[in-house]
């Protein structure tokens, strides 16, 4: 069973995306993007909806996978399903997933969101990078992205602010690649990295094998923090 309950226009207006969106007891101009990662619209992806939407703000998790798995929700604990995921992955194309990050962006501000910003976890770290460098959106923050370390000559595009959560311990995420990553963007005035020493992807994550309390909650402060502020 999805857990998507609402379905918004694709950028060109010739299919509609699936989606989770949790909504705030009052209005609020403040929105936000949850980009899962490769396990789709999970129960741990509709929490932080929740969660982000108990603090007031408007939040939307799209389906990345919608053009050929639509609903798909696998469990990272379970290997199989783990499996499942990667080769999904294989089927996705990012720019594609710039696209419906932006057409979310175009919804939200249809629905009197006066900011949008973005986070996202694994492949959605990567696609809060691409949206930072390639949309108007607000804010972006991406924990544990991948491959950003191919990316970096889209950095120059950069013009709002974006925090990215790296744990040096990321399995996805070579050593070699984190330090281009800081190489490329630690001099860049509206790109904020902080290290997490010692821990793997995932850490982040809702609740799981994965996810590292003090970690997770340290990070997701400083993540608050950074909304509440290019939100306000």
């Amino acid at each position: 069973m999805s857990a998507t309950n609402i379905t918004i226009p694709t950028l060109d207006g010739e299919a509609t995306i699936p989606a989770y969106v949790a909504r705030p007891d009052a209005d609020s101009s403040r929105a936000i993007i949850v980009i899962p990662e490769i396990f789709g619209v999970n129960a741990g992806i509709v929490q932080k909806c929740e969660d982000w939407a108990a603090q007031g703000y408007l939040a939307i998790a799209p389906d990345l996978f919608w053009r050929f798995a639509p609903g798909v929700d696998l469990n990272p604990d379970v290997e199989a399903e783990l499996n499942e995921a990667l080769r999904l992955l294989g089927q996705y194309n990012v720019d594609d997933g710039v696209k419906d990050i932006e057409a979310a962006i175009r919804w939200l501000h249809g629905q009197g969101a006066a900011k949008v910003g973005c986070v996202g976890y694994c492949l959605g770290g990567k696609l809060a990078y691409m949206a930072a460098a390639r949309t108007d959106i607000d804010v972006s923050v991406g924990y544990y992205g991948v491959m950003i370390d191919q990316m970096l000559n889209e950095s120059h595009a950069i013009a709002n602010p974006l925090m990215l959560h790296i744990p040096t311990a990321d399995h996805f995420v070579s050593p070699e690649a984190q330090a281009k990553m800081h190489e490329g963007l630690d001099p860049h005035p509206k790109v904020t990295l902080h290290d997490y020493e010692g821990l793997d992807h995932g850490f982040a994550a809702t609740d799981g094998d994965r996810r590292d309390d003090a970690a997770a909650e340290l990070a997701d402060s400083r993540t608050r923090a950074f909304l509440a502020e290019h939100l306000a």
